[in-house]
């Protein structure tokens, strides 16, 4: 008979296919979206100063974010898989994860639902407060328009460094480096210099502006904010595969063992879950303190120092807040093993 793999490895291995695999269909979704707004009703609309015309020409809905659900599904359900094929065998003879359980279909349908309608209501509301507050400065119509969706790459065709995709807190960012670069300021200059995800090629140019007293040469600091907003796409996907992706694993291991419960093969309190902090010096403390945490049962969640309680890492169902689950990258061990008579 096959060796059974080891639960920590493969999912360790889950993590990495679909945390890859949930970025790539937010970046496909993002692609979508700015290959398909109407760049010249948009520019019509802005100079008319018609906003409601301006978001119709974007056509953000929530469709564009199909791949992104289809990902998150796919991940569930090989995190169920998994789960099983490192069941103990004595339990798990002829036993298959059901994705399609009304249980186990409620919660990646809840889960999808639930982001996807996040991510489009924010895009729609930050595209509508940033082409509202263009209008408002006066700014021309071409600039606003391109500084939403993007220049198109002479070398990949494809529309970049746009602020769709990015986060509130992103667009920030990108907003106050354009600023930065536009500045004689030493100080706003180097303080450019500071951020993580820029593009370091444009270094040296930044270093002349600063010894010349003059701004960095606008084509060289449109370039440089389109490199940088490009890649701040790109941890955004990262982040929300690690926050939204990687607790999809963890909820259908979850839902596995409680199916090996309905079926009758399993007592529910000969199941025992803990708690498995990646400690790589970039863990959260609490997460620290948590570290061989264990619990019986499918029901006892895990208790963090601050309060906080999870029924595995990135978990929400509790009310967890964002301080204790975004981009956690923790697992939870769960085994079987005789409740003691």
């Amino acid at each position: 008979m096959a060796r059974r793999p080891s639960q920590k490895r493969l999912f360790r291995e889950l993590a990495a296919k679909y945390g890859q695999e949930v970025a790539q269909a937010f970046m496909t979704a993002i692609r979508d979206l700015t290959r398909q707004v109407e760049i010249q009703k948009l520019l019509l609309a802005l100079e008319r100063r018609d906003l409601d015309a301006a978001m119709q020409a974007l056509h953000i809905d929530r469709a564009a974010f199909q791949p992104l659900e289809a990902a998150l599904v796919e991940a569930f359900t090989a995190g169920g898989q998994g789960a099983v094929a490192t069941m103990p065998a004595a339990v798990s003879i002829g036993f298959r994860f059901d994705p399609g359980n009304q249980r186990a279909a409620a919660i990646i349908r809840e889960t999808a639902a639930t982001l996807i309608t996040r991510l489009t209501q924010g895009e729609i509301d930050q595209a509508r407060a940033f082409l509202a507050d263009g209008m408002a400065r006066g700014a021309g119509p071409r600039s606003v328009a391109l500084d939403l969706v993007g220049r198109i790459s002479r070398a990949t065709g494809e529309r970049t460094g746009g602020i769709l995709g990015l986060s509130g807190p992103q667009r920030d960012y990108v907003a106050t480096a354009r600023a930065e670069l536009a500045s004689t300021d030493p100080a706003l200059l180097r303080n450019y210099l500071t951020r993580n995800q820029r593009d370091r090629r444009y270094d040296r140019a930044v270093a002349r502006a600063i010894e010349a007293g003059k701004p960095v040469p606008p084509e060289t600091a449109r370039t440089a904010v389109t490199r940088y907003s490009a890649r701040l796409v790109r941890l955004r996907g990262e982040v929300i595969a690690r926050t939204e992706g990687l607790p999809a694993i963890r909820a259908a291991k979850h839902e596995a063992f409680q199916q090996l419960v309905d079926d009758g093969r399993v007592e529910v309190m000969d199941i025992v879950r803990g708690w498995s902090t990646t400690e790589d010096g970039r863990q959260r403390d609490t997460h620290d303190a948590m570290n061989g945490q264990e619990v019986r049962g499918l029901d006892m969640p895990f208790t963090s120092p601050s309060g906080a309680q999870m029924m595995f890492p990135g978990d929400t169902s509790r009310g967890a807040p964002a301080s204790e689950i975004v981009a956690c990258r923790c697992d939870e061990f769960i085994a079987v093993r005789k409740w003691p008579l």
